[in-house]
């Protein structure tokens, strides 16, 4: 009789709960039986590690009773993360590694037939998990999956791509001692966000849109382009992910946590920020996250990154409405009949639409076919809660033949982003977040003259606005300040952010 226990984790969310793989051996009728609310992958694993022990040339206990518990027994496993730890365990328990060996690591790993390892979800979770926890251990995973995995600073991870080389390094021999080193990642986050959404000066005339976009990237703000079709909403929408400053290194490693979720991370997305484009017709579950266990949706695959959604009518209510809590909060909270997980969705989301049905409301030529019931009902498809929390709402006029042939060139991304990036370091030194995350208290505090601040009180009241919306426009005149490197919000701030929420004023 044998007994090993092998430490792994599980990922729920962005959670990575240690997991206990107890393996036993004993005397009885051969069998191998899997318990621990396993999901159907997992117990699948019994066929897969018996065929990659045994393909790999190492002795696999066929003629006694194996009990395999993953602890803690109310904890869902999912997905083939659990192959390799489950081999290890069988391989100590029957006496091919020494027991003393396991102490000090971690394993995950699918394992293939041949006894290759493939690729893991997750990786960057478990690692992260490790690192809060302050554990000393080292992670082992397949190639594939330990490149992300060591990009958390800190953490021991070894890459292995056979069960041989696990063997080997556990239990050396004469002829197959060898070192097994940690590997080494390049964990600094890139100059500059890489951006491949073309650059703003290819986009001809539209000058006030592009110092909309210049605010929006500076304060974090979220945005709404309101125009005609071809007029250039999805053009100008795109070229704000190349204004947003790069990512600090604690929100890049949030952002890869969330990705890795679905798959490995590439070393060469490392530190950009993403930029998500949902189709129109996308679900609920697909924009907001869902499943069993649920997995992140479209807006926590944009955490600390560009949300573009086009043609924003045409999305279901329930997904527009779906929206409300993260743009608010930053999170999402999946509560199910079984399952309840919170995903980060701090994404900034710039949205575009028609101003009517046919998109030509205000044109002389062509002129708008919709009746002011056809206008009103295809607006009111965007609940007021909804539109209340949208900073920036901004119209987008087309453009003369003249102006598309003959104008000259604007100021590139590389300009434009520097001030950008001037304007948000100002606002960190200050109050160490972004103007659009400033919390009630921190807005108290801002530097108001009095004729702005009788000049929103103004607006504020012949408008009716909420004080939500109220507070949005203050956010949004003290970035207007600081890219003019002003020391408080004046007259002309002021003025400068309430015409950017005059489109359904």
């Amino acid at each position: 009789m044998g007994f090993a226990a092998v430490h792994s984790r599980a990922v729920w969310g962005l959670q990575s709960p240690r997991v206990t793989v107890e393996v036993h051996l004993a005397n009885g009728l051969p069998s191998f039986g899997l318990v621990g609310l396993a999901e159907t992958e997992v117990r699948e694993a019994r066929e897969r590690v018996r065929s990659a022990i045994l393909n790999s040339g190492l002795a696999f206990p066929s003629n006694q009773r194996i009990t395999v518990n993953l602890a803690p027994a109310d904890l869902p496993k999912e997905s083939g993360r659990f192959d390799l730890p489950i081999a290890v365990g069988i391989l100590a328990a029957s006496g091919a590694v020494p027991i003393e060996a396991l102490t000090g690591y971690e394993f995950a790993g699918e394992l293939s037939l041949s006894g290759e390892l493939r690729p893991v979800r997750g990786a960057l979770a478990m690692a992260q998990a490790m690192h809060q926890e302050g554990s000393t251990a080292a992670l082992v995973l397949p190639a594939g999956s330990a490149q992300e995995a060591a990009l958390v600073p800190g953490t021991r991870v070894y890459s292995v791509n056979q069960l041989q080389e696990v063997l080997q390094a556990l239990a050396p021999t004469t002829s197959t001692a060898q070192a097994w080193q940690p590997l080494q990642v390049q964990t600094d986050l890139p100059p500059e966000s890489q951006a491949a959404t073309g650059d703003l000066q290819d986009i001809k005339g539209h000058a006030g849109v592009k110092r909309a976009l210049e605010v929006a990237a500076a304060g974090g703000h979220s945005l709404l382009l309101v125009g005609p079709p071809g007029a250039g909403k999805s053009m100008l929408a795109q070229r704000l992910a190349g204004l947003l400053p790069p990512l600090r290194l604690e929100h890049a490693l949030q952002t890869a946590a969330i990705h890795s979720i679905y798959g490995p991370v590439g070393l060469a997305q490392w530190g950009q920020r993403p930029y998500r484009h949902p189709h129109h017709s996308a679900s609920l579950a697909a924009l907001v996250g869902g499943g069993a266990p649920p997995r992140p949706g479209e807006i926590s695959l944009a955490h600390h990154g560009v949300l573009f959604l086009d043609e924003l009518p045409e999305f279901s209510r329930a997904s527009l409405e779906a929206l409300r809590e993260p743009l608010e909060t930053g999170f999402i909270n999946l509560a199910r009949a079984r399952h309840h997980v919170e995903y980060p969705a701090a994404f900034q989301l710039v949205a575009a639409m028609n101003p009517c049905p046919c998109g030509y409301l205000g044109m002389q030529k062509p002129s708008c076919r919709c009746s002011p019931v056809q206008v009103a009902r295809y607006q009111g498809r965007i609940s007021g809660p909804l539109w209340d929390r949208i900073d920036m709402q901004v119209s987008v006029n087309a453009l003369s033949p003249e102006v598309l042939l003959h104008a000259p060139p604007g100021e590139p991304t590389s300009v434009v982003k520097a001030r950008c990036m001037a304007a948000h370091e100002r606002a960190w030194m200050r109050q160490g977040c972004r103007n659009k995350d400033l919390a009630q208290a921190q807005l108290q505090a801002l530097l108001i003259s009095p004729e702005a601040s009788r000049l929103l009180a103004h607006a504020a009241e012949q408008h009716a606005w909420s004080a939500r919306a109220t507070h949005r426009v203050l956010r949004l005149a003290q970035t207007i300040a600081d890219l003019a490197q002003a020391q408080e919000i004046g007259q002309m701030h002021m003025a400068e952010a309430l015409q950017y929420r005059s489109f359904l004023a």
